[in-house]
């Protein structure tokens, strides 16, 4: 189970299939299309129709144990309850409704407050599932999940829109699962398998955001030893509470599956747009993540095992806008590529290699960065946090980044107003994308307590040099007495919310949380309240090196900003903490940059630099 330890043995569900050129000399015990209506399915929205559902999955289950045939029950369209056990599932049977919107199941809970209500389960834990023990031949088709009556009294991980482990040969098409309490598809090894046209929104409203599962897709791997061959395609996932899609290894001793692949999906307004949490060979190919709150693609310790993907290609993709990191690459040996990818106008790095505690820290090796277009990020553009060996950065253009080059600023009273995703103040001058990435301070003035004065002194940074000064900030609106003290009273406790964009006089704001369509945790602030913006960091850079990198292939990179104002910084900033031991950097340009092509805070050790433009 995705955020659940999971075992693989188990004794064999009933008799095996029979060879389908032996069904003819079964007698067929039960129809192999089953009308849900003729079974006792109501479907009115009111009635409890889990146990006629029961009922019939059991009795086409034992007929395809007995004679081999796969049975599917076609539900018409209606509101179909199922309360306070889910259904466990039987191989060989299928469930195919009318449509998404005509055909819908939904789970409620009012009389088991601590008993999770997938639509169906079948796991390890509850039922021995297992490679011997496994659901095979099923699809899931065409209806709607609605899991808004699922309330449990805590978190709990199991209370998904469908739960079903060891699957063979399974098909979930068409589907649109919402509002569950934990993962909306929360599915694990899967053999054999497609996923698509699957659409996920608002699943995991019970997750706080760091809990296990909480996802739009969910997907446990390891199961089926080194190899699972699944296709996820096509699918959806938005305003989820973790992430859109993640592949999570189950248990640690499993080697990492390859096979696995995720082409044609969209992610937006998760924590995590598509995560690889112990994958081998993960090819994720024509997906957009955006408008992720930390990170578009993510692969790191996060997932239960604490493994990381590795060998992963990520190919054509566009990573756009993501509040946070556009890619976020960390606790992995490596390989890992990426090639041909968009990021852009992220809310801090385009491409982040980091390590989080407890995963694996070794260098990873074999990066490869190929042919991407990365640029409008607000801070650098490539920037290495954690150990490389080998990397390959070669043939991407790299510009304009470093757009968090606004200074700090404050203001309040007249011309200020807030909406549940904005903060306009109409006598602003902002950089426009100057403080994309920013968190902003609402209320409470300097000190929590008061409004903004007409003027205060701060400390801020050179965005070309680095170096630290204190000027004078001057509030973009001047605050009168008279206003000083409807501010002050109106939003007396500060809060925050993180700036994705700005125009001069408009900052556009997050949401809370994933799914949400406000900034603001307690309403929205009342016209002329006070706010705050810090300082942007500095310098920022096209590529910068704050870890040891060991013989790095940097070739053919166009590193530059054509912008008015120059944002980027410097092409390369090797930081004090960092080592560049060995390698190749030779026909790059990196030209036209903010200030100085290259920073050298720590002197790179041997190696080539030769035939760098600027």
């Amino acid at each position: 189970m995705a955020g659940t330890r999971a075992a693989r043995g188990g004794a064999r569900l009933g008799p095996p299939s029979l060879p389908r050129h032996r069904w003819k000399e079964q007698p067929m015990s039960a129809p192999l299309t089953a009308h849900a209506h003729e079974y006792g399915l109501v479907g009115d929205g009111t009635a409890d129709d889990r146990p006629a559902l029961q009922r019939l999955v059991d009795a086409l289950g034992d007929a395809t144990a007995e004679d081999g045939r796969p049975r599917t029950v076609r539900v018409p369209a209606g509101r179909y309850v199922i309360r306070d056990e889910p259904v466990l599932w039987r191989s060989g049977v299928s469930l195919v409704g009318a449509g998404r919107g005509a055909t819908c199941f939904a789970l409620a809970n009012p009389g088991a407050p601590a008993r999770p209500v997938p639509l169906a389960w079948f796991t390890t834990a509850q039922h021995g599932a297992g490679r011997d023990h496994h659901i095979a031949d099923v699809t899931f088709a065409h209806f709607e999940i609605d899991g808004r009556g699922v309330v449990t009294e805590e978190y709990e991980v199991l209370a998904k829109g469908l739960g079903l482990q060891y699957v063979l040969r399974g098909r979930f098409s068409d589907l649109y699962i919402h509002d569950t309490a934990a993962t909306g598809f929360g599915c694990d090894f899967l053999q054999d398998t497609v996923v698509e046209g699957v659409l996920t929104e608002r699943c995991g409203r019970q997750d706080p955001g760091g809990k296990m599962g909480g996802a739009g897709i969910g997907i446990g791997v390891g199961g089926w030893g080194p190899v699972e061959r699944l296709a996820v395609t096509g699918c959806t996932a938005r305003g989820n509470g973790t992430n859109g899609i993640f592949l999570e290894l189950q248990q640690e001793e499993w080697v990492p599956p390859r096979g696995i692949r995720v082409t044609a999906c969209h992610t937006e307004d998760n924590r995590y747009g598509i995560s690889d949490w112990g994958a081998d060979g993960l090819l994720v190919t024509g997906c957009t993540m955006l408008g992720n709150h930390v990170a578009g693609f993510d692969v790191s310790a996060q997932g239960t095992t604490s493994v990381g993907g590795r060998g992963g290609l990520v190919t054509g993709c566009v990573i756009d806008g993501n509040a946070g990191d556009g890619i976020a690459l960390g606790n992995t040996p490596g390989p890992y590529g990426f090639h041909g990818n968009r990021v852009s106008n992220n809310g801090r790095y385009g491409y982040w290699q980091h390590n989080l505690t407890g995963g694996d820290q070794e260098p990873a090796t074999d990066i490869v960065l190929e042919s991407n277009d990365i640029h409008d990020n607000a801070l650098d553009g490539i920037r290495l946090d954690a150990p490389l060996h080998e990397p390959a950065i070669f043939g991407n253009r790299i510009r304009g980044n470093g757009r968090r080059a606004a200074p700090p600023t404050r203001g309040g009273g007249e011309g200020v107003r807030c909406g549940p995703l904005s903060l306009t103040d109409e006598r602003a001058d902002w950089l426009p994308g100057g403080h994309r990435g920013k968190e902003l301070t609402v209320g409470g003035g300097p000190e929590g307590t008061e409004a903004p004065t007409d003027a205060t002194t701060v400390a801020t940074t050179d965005a070309t040099t680095g170096t630290t000064a204190e000027v004078t900030v001057q509030a973009t609106a001047p605050v009168t007495a008279e206003a000083t003290v409807p501010v002050a009273v109106q939003a007396t406790v500060p809060v925050t919310a993180v700036v994705t964009d700005n125009t001069a006089t408009r900052l556009t704001l997050a949401p809370v949380r994933p799914g949400t369509d406000t900034a603001w945790p307690d309403g929205t602030p009342a016209p002329g309240t006070a706010y705050r913006l810090p300082d942007s960091p500095a310098p920022r850079a096209g590529l910068t090196a704050a870890a040891a990198v060991t013989h790095p292939y940097v070739h053919g990179n166009r590193v530059r900003d054509d912008g008015h104002p120059r944002t980027q910084v410097h092409a390369v900033w090797i930081a004090p903490e960092a080592t560049w031991t060995g390698g190749r950097v030779s026909g790059n340009d990196f030209s036209g940059n903010g200030s100085a092509s290259t920073r050298f805070d720590s002197a790179p050790s041997g190696g080539r630099w030769r035939d760098n433009a600027g």
